[in-house]
């Protein structure tokens, strides 16, 4: 698997969510079986750049390569240069968001609302390709099969988007109407991967490697991309690596192994966003870590309380400390549960 000059270590890819794919997010599931993670989006407007958000989305030191970055936008001299700005800031790949489907942004015609303008969405990509092109940096684009049950136009969109120079597209298996109800139809998907030559990736409901290798089959995509499912499970990826290699499944994590996992990512979490604002914003992935483990309704109505780091870590210490001494690993329920949406702000 190969995005222009870049290849991959295996065909499993984060999802872009804005709110929870940050820099320590990523890094961890690279960590943990992942080949490729997308950033949270980075809008294109000049006066958002900035600010601390958009100085967070831009941060990434010790990340592995290849670095995408997700920008959103409507007009495409903007997208152009906020693709020149990633790439300043590290960026190797950018990718174009025309996925998301949330109403604060498709109210303003940008993230999968873009599908219903399809000259403008590709006057966009061409604009962000020719900017990319003279850096040597690939453009991708992740969409949904189309705005609503009626405009289906992902394989049209496809082939143009091709033509232009995207060198890889990541297709969610919903229309912008649906948004994360119903269950994902891949037979779009498919479609776009029978008419193009460049690299799909398919993404929506893949919650485990019995998922991942049925999607892979039914569509003949490139790649999976998770999001939800990765939510306070982050091993999901290694989970499916071994079984796409041995057809086997792999044992379930030892608490131990959570337990360290989880309060490394906090300590990353906590040096990019500092203390005031990284307490905060830690509880929604500590309660998905914790959702389904014994006790975890009461450790996280109790982590909802704690405004300080240290006693966030020193809670979650003796919680798990305490679990290891009545299991070893992981319960089942909890690696098989699919992570909700709830404390997502916005998927790309």
């Amino acid at each position: 698997m190969k995005i222009g000059q870049y290849a991959l270590t295996n065909r499993l890819f984060v999802a872009p969510m804005a709110g929870v794919t940050d820099r320590p997010f990523r890094q961890l599931c690279r960590r943990l079986g992942a080949g490729y993670a997308v950033s949270e989006m980075v809008l294109s407007r000049p006066d958002v750049w900035g600010t601390d958000k958009t100085l967070r989305r831009t941060n990434h030191e010790g990340e592995p390569g290849p670095i995408a970055v997700q920008i959103a936008g409507t007009e495409p001299t903007m997208m152009a240069q906020a693709a020149l700005y990633n790439i300043d800031r590290g960026a190797q790949i950018i990718d174009i968001n025309m996925g998301c489907p949330a109403k604060k942004v498709c109210n303003k015609w940008a993230g999968s609302a873009l599908m219903q303008d399809e000259a403008l969405a590709l006057s966009i990509v061409e604009a962000v390709v020719a900017a990319c092109a003279p850096r040597g940096v690939p453009v991708t684009v992740k969409m949904r099969t189309g705005w609503s049950q009626g405009q289906r136009n992902a394989v049209l969109l496809a082939r143009a988007f091709e033509s232009a120079g995207v060198q890889m597209l990541a297709v969610h298996g919903r229309t912008r109407e649906q948004g994360y109800k119903g269950h994902a139809e891949y037979d779009t998907i498919a479609a776009v991967k029978a008419a193009v030559r460049i690299p799909v990736v398919a993404n929506g409901d893949i919650t485990s490697p019995e998922d991942a290798r049925d999607v892979l089959a039914i569509t003949a995509a490139d790649a999976v991309m998770i999001g939800r499912a990765a939510q306070g499970r982050p091993w999901v990826f290694r989970e499916i690596a071994h079984y796409l290699q041995s057809g086997q499944h792999l044992a379930p994590p030892l608490v131990v192994e959570v337990k360290r996992w989880l309060l490394e990512h906090l300590r990353d979490h906590y040096q990019l966003y500092g203390d005031y604002l990284g307490v905060r914003t830690a509880r929604k992935h500590i309660g998905w870590y914790v959702k389904n483990f014994p006790g975890g309704k009461e450790l996280r109505d109790a982590i909802n309380q704690i405004e300080h780091c240290e006693l966030q870590i020193m809670a979650l210490e003796t919680y798990f400390d305490e679990l290891s001494q009545r299991m070893d690993r992981v319960p089942a329920a909890v690696r098989d549960d699919q992570s909700t949406e709830q404390g997502m702000e916005l998927a790309g």
